[in-house]
C-alpha cells in the first residue's frame, strides 16, 4: 500500500525543546533565601579540531563509515579493496580484496564479526572480519550497488542497486538467490538505511520510500520542488500560492532533484533527505510533514553523505566546495561550514555517541573532534 503524505511546513515537532525562561526560587520556608537562575548548560560542541589525515592508498576513497560501536572504520576504495582501520590512532588493521571493481559502501555488523559491501561489479560481499576471508558472494543485481545495510541481528544484507532495487539476501542460506526484492522505485537506489523493523530508500527518482516490515505498508514521499507560482508541488495535485485570489492549477509536478542519501534521527521520529537541488530536508516520519529546509551547501552532481549529530542536534552535510556543513537542527541557522580541503567532500560518518566526524576527500580521510578534546596517550 503506498501513501502519499502531503510536505507541509510545520511548526515545531516532537521532541522540540521550549526556550529556556530563568526563574526566580524561594529555598526553604523560614530564612526566605533567595536562589539565583541555574546557568544555562552549554551546547553540543562540534567537531572542528583535526587530529589525524590517513593516506589510505585506496586512490580515491568512495565511502567512510563507523563499525557499530565507533572504535573502528571502514572505508572503500576505487582500488578494489575495502579497509579497516582504527581512526584516532591512524593504525591499518585489515585490507580485504575480492570486489572486481572499486568498492562503494560497507557496513559492520552488530558484534563487529562480519562486514557486507557492495560495488561496481554489482556484487554483494560478506566478509569474515578476523580472517580477512570472503564468506559469500550474493549476485543478482543488474547494476552497480550503490549501497548495503545489515538488518538488526546481521542475518540479512539489504543491497540497494542502480538498477532500481533493493534485494535482501539471507547469510545463513546456500541459496544465491534474494529471499526478496523491492522493486517499487521507478530509477537507481542511492541509499538504504535499516532499524528494527524498517528499510528507508531513497531513489533518484526523486522519492523516500519507507517499508514496515511489521505491518506490511509502503509509505512513499515525494521530494520536489516549488512551481512556477511559487507553491510547495511536492506532492500530486495542486497546492495554495499563498494568495487567496490565485489557486494553482492540478499540474504534474516538476521533476524531481534525485535523492542522494536518507537517514532516520537517532530517535527514531524523522527522517533526513539530501538531495541534487543543494537543499536538506528533515520530514516527520509517520506523517511525512516537512519540519525544516537547510541550504548554503553545494550538491549539485555528486552523490555525498548527510547525517545527523550523535545527539541529534545538528543536521551534518558533505559539500562539493570542500567543506562540510552543520545546521542546528531546530532553528536551521548554519552553525559552522568547516573547511576540510580543495576537493570534494566525498562522504561522511559520524560517531555513533561522541562528537567525532570522519570526511573522506581524494585517496585520505580525515578524523575531526571537538576543540576541547585532550587525546590519550598514542591516539592523537
Amino acid at each position: 500500500m503506498e501513501d502519499n503524505n502531503k510536505v507541509t511546513l510545520k511548526r515545531g515537532f516532537p521532541g522540540q525543546k521550549a526556550s529556556v525562561q530563568a526563574t526566580l526560587r524561594w529555598r526553604g520556608r523560614e530564612g526566605g533565601a533567595m536562589a539565583f537562575p541555574e546557568p544555562k548548560p552549554r551546547g553540543p560542541e562540534l567537531p572542528q579540531k583535526r587530529l589525524k589525515t590517513l593516506d589510505c592508498g585506496q586512490r580515491a576513497v568512495r565511502a567512510v563509515r563507523f563499525n557499530v560501536d565507533g572504535n573502528y572504520c571502514l572505508t572503500c576504495g576505487s582500488d578494489k579493496t575495502l579497509k579497516l582501520w582504527s581512526p584516532l590512532r591512524g593504525t591499518l588493521l585489515r585490507t580485504y580484496s575480492g570486489h572486481g571493481y572499486e568498492v562503494l559502501d560497507a557496513a559492520g555488523s552488530f558484534d563487529n564479526s562480519s562486514l557486507c559491501s557492495g560495488g561496481g561489479d554489482k556484487a554483494v560481499v560478506l566478509w569474515d572480519v578476523a580472517s580477512g576471508q570472503v564468506v559469500r558472494k550474493f549476485r543478482g543485481h543488474a547494476g552497480k550497488v550503490n549501497t548495503v545495510q545489515f538488518n538488526e541481528e546481521a542475518t540479512v544484507i539489504l543491497s540497494g542497486s542502480i538498477d532500481s532495487t533493493i534485494r535482501c539476501w539471507d547469510c545463513r542460506s546456500r541459496r544465491p538467490e534474494p529471499i526478496q526484492k523491492l522493486d517499487e522505485a521507478k530509477d537507481g537506489i542511492s541509499s538504504v538505511k535499516v532499524s528494527d523493523h524498517e528499510v528507508l530508500a531513497g531513489s533518484v527518482d526523486g522519492r523516500v520510500r519507507r517499508y514496515d516490515l511489521r505491518m506490511g505498508h509502503l509509505f512513499s514521499d515525494y521530494v520536489g520542488s516549488e512551481c512556477g507560482w511559487g507553491c510547495e508541488a511536492g506532492r500530486e495535485g495542486g497546492g495554495s500560492t499563498g494568495d487567496p485570489s490565485l489557486t494553482c492549477l492540478p499540474t504534474p509536478p516538476l521533476p524531481p532533484g534525485p535523492i542522494t542519501c536518507t537517514c532516520f534521527s537517532r530517535d527514531g521520529q524523522c527522517t533526513l533527505v539530501s538531495s541534487l537541488d543543494s537543499t536538506l530536508r528533515l520530514l516527520d516520519k509517520d506523517t511525512g510533514e516537512l519540519l525544516g529546509e537547510y541550504t548554503g551547501h553545494k550538491n549539485q552532481e555528486y552523490k555525498l553523505d548527510c547525517c545527523l549529530s550523535e545527539r541529534d542536534t545538528h543536521v551534518v552535510s558533505c559539500s562539493e566546495d570542500g567543506k562540510v556543513f552543520f545546521w542546528d537542527l531546530v532553528e536551521g541557522a548554519l552553525a559552522l561550514a568547516l573547511p576540510v580541503g580543495p576537493s570534494v567532500v566525498q562522504s561522511l560518518a559520524y560517531h555513533p555517541t561522541e562528537p567525532c566526524l570522519l570526511t573522506a576527500m581524494g585517496g585520505s580521510i580525515q578524523c575531526w573532534r571537538e576543540e576541547t578534546y585532550k587525546a590519550e596517550d598514542g591516539t592523537g
